[in-house]
C-alpha cells in the first residue's frame, strides 16, 4: 500500500509551487524544506558526490527564484523541478570533467608533471583522434592560453564557434580519457587511504 505522503507529495509540490508564485521568493523556503531531502537523494544518484548534489539543488532552487511562474504553471511542477534539478546536476559534473580532461591533457605535455611516458602517449593519442579543427582549438586555449576571441582572430571565425568546436573536443577527450582518469581518480583514492585521519 502506498505511503499517504508519497501519494500527496505532487500535490504538495504543487501547492508550493502556487505560493510561490503568488508569495514570491519568501515561499520558496517551503519548497526547499519540501523538495530538499528528495532532490539531493537524486542529484546524487546524477554527481554521485553529496557536495555537488546540494550545490545541484541550490542552483536549481535559483533557476525557480527567478522565474517562479514557470513551475507553478507546469502540468506536473514536481517533474519539471527534477527537470530542472537534473539539468543543474549535469552541468556540475560536466564542468567537472571538463577540468579533470583539461588538467590531463595539460599535464600530458609538460614533461616534467606526469612521470609516466605512457600517460603522455595515451593523451596525445587521444588528441590526434579529434578532427584537426576541434585539436588545434585545445591547443591554443590549453597551451597557448588564448582566449576564443583570440582563437576566432587566428582561426578566421567567430568566438561562439572556436567556444562551441572547444566545447566539443572536451566532450570527446572526456570519452576518450575516461580510462586514464579512472586510474588518476583511483590513485588519489589509494594516496588519501595511506594519509591517516586526525
Amino acid at each position: 500500500m502506498n505511503n499517504p505522503d508519497e501519494v500527496h507529495f505532487p500535490a504538495r509540490v504543487k501547492h508550493c509551487a502556487s505560493e510561490l508564485a503568488r508569495r514570491g521568493v519568501g515561499a520558496l523556503g517551503e519548497l526547499f524544506d519540501l523538495a530538499a531531502p528528495r532532490s539531493v537523494r537524486y542529484a546524487r544518484s546524477l554527481t554521485r558526490n553529496a557536495e555537488d548534489a546540494e550545490d545541484a539543488l541550490q542552483a536549481a532552487m535559483v533557476r525557480v527564484a527567478l522565474n517562479p511562474r514557470l513551475l507553478a504553471e507546469a502540468w506536473h511542477p514536481w517533474a519539471y523541478f527534477l527537470r530542472i534539478l537534473r539539468n543543474e546536476a549535469l552541468k556540475i559534473t560536466q564542468r567537472k570533467r571538463a577540468a579533470l580532461v583539461m588538467s590531463l591533457v595539460a599535464e600530458a605535455w609538460s614533461e616534467d608533471s606526469l612521470d609516466e611516458l605512457d600517460s603522455r602517449q595515451f593523451v596525445r593519442q587521444a588528441l590526434q583522434k579529434l578532427p584537426s579543427s576541434q585539436a588545434e582549438v585545445v591547443v591554443l586555449k590549453i597551451w597557448e592560453g588564448m582566449t576564443f576571441a583570440e582563437i576566432a582572430d587566428v582561426l578566421g571565425e567567430s568566438p561562439n564557434t572556436a567556444a562551441s568546436r572547444y566545447r566539443y573536443a572536451l566532450q570527446k577527450l572526456s570519452h576518450y580519457l575516461q580510462p586514464l582518469a579512472d586510474d588518476f581518480c583511483a590513485d588519489e583514492v589509494r594516496h588519501d587511504e595511506r594519509i591517516p585521519a586526525f
